[in-house]
């Protein structure tokens, strides 16, 4: 009986010691590592698919390229362009260009205008020159003309008779105006098409005196007029934002009329 009781007392300890060892391994045993999703992701980079649209070249842009044109931010990459026949911020509030949205005019009325940007840039490199209309077909001048309903006399201080053809036609005219690099045009005192005569330079004066042109403005419109006529531009006397490279006489010698 003695013995027994202790190869029973020997079995119980061994047991108990094998279940004690046991509980230690499993302590010091080093646990599985589960990723979690942050470990996965923490040194990837995300990309992106940059989304581009895709630039639609119609017909009448076609024609204008055709016809040697060139696109001014080409050769002027850090010139400004919101052709406002494009969109319905004009005077008719209907888009005549379609897809057209870039600037073309003939390349020696190009090179002009870069050295009118380039001027503005060497007095004052935060300013930009911002082109709101430059080439314009006869099809689109005579659309233009249509539209506006008033005495042919008074028609024509806005928009040439498409049948005597518009130096905008032969891409030896643009429409623009002075803007910060973030496209927020100088105060003119008044808004491009407006055809109130408030937008005459020849009546500047005249609105200066009686205060509803501060000096701001006329210095601005000033401004715009130097640095055209450093480009070989001149203006006209109803349209602050209208200036020409060629009289329409020696546009129609050297260039071929844009239909």
């Amino acid at each position: 009986m003695r013995l027994r009781r202790s190869h029973s007392f020997l079995f119980v300890l061994t047991v108990l010691l094998l279940s004690c060892q046991g509980e230690g391994e499993n302590e010091l045993e080093t646990p599985p590592i589960t990723p979690q999703a942050d470990t996965l992701t923490t040194d990837s980079v995300a990309v992106e698919e940059e989304i581009v649209e895709e630039y639609i070249i119609d017909s009448l842009e076609q024609s204008i390229i055709d016809a040697g044109l060139l696109n001014i931010q080409d050769s002027i990459p850090d010139i400004l362009v919101e052709l406002k026949y494009s969109t319905t911020d004009n005077f008719m509030e209907e888009d005549v260009y379609g897809h057209m949205e870039r600037a073309y005019l003939q390349p020696e009325v190009v090179m002009s205008l870069k050295k009118s940007q380039e001027k503005l840039k060497e007095i004052d490199s935060s300013l930009t020159l911002l082109v709101y209309d430059a080439v314009r077909p006869r099809r689109v001048q005579q659309i233009m003309w249509d539209v506006l309903d008033m005495p042919i006399w008074e028609k024509t201080k806005f928009v040439s008779n498409p049948a005597n053809g518009s130096i905008h036609n032969y891409g030896c005219a643009v429409d623009l105006t002075i803007a910060h690099e973030d496209g927020t045009a100088l105060d003119m005192g008044a808004g491009y098409d407006d055809p109130a005569k408030i937008a005459y330079p020849r009546h500047e004066q005249a609105y200066l005196d009686s205060g509803m042109l501060n000096l701001q403005q006329i210095e601005n419109r000033e401004l715009l007029r130097d640095v055209m006529k450093a480009g070989g531009f001149w203006g006209i006397q109803t349209e602050w934002w209208h200036f020409n490279r060629y009289s329409r006489d020696r546009a129609k010698e050297m260039f071929e009329i844009l239909e």
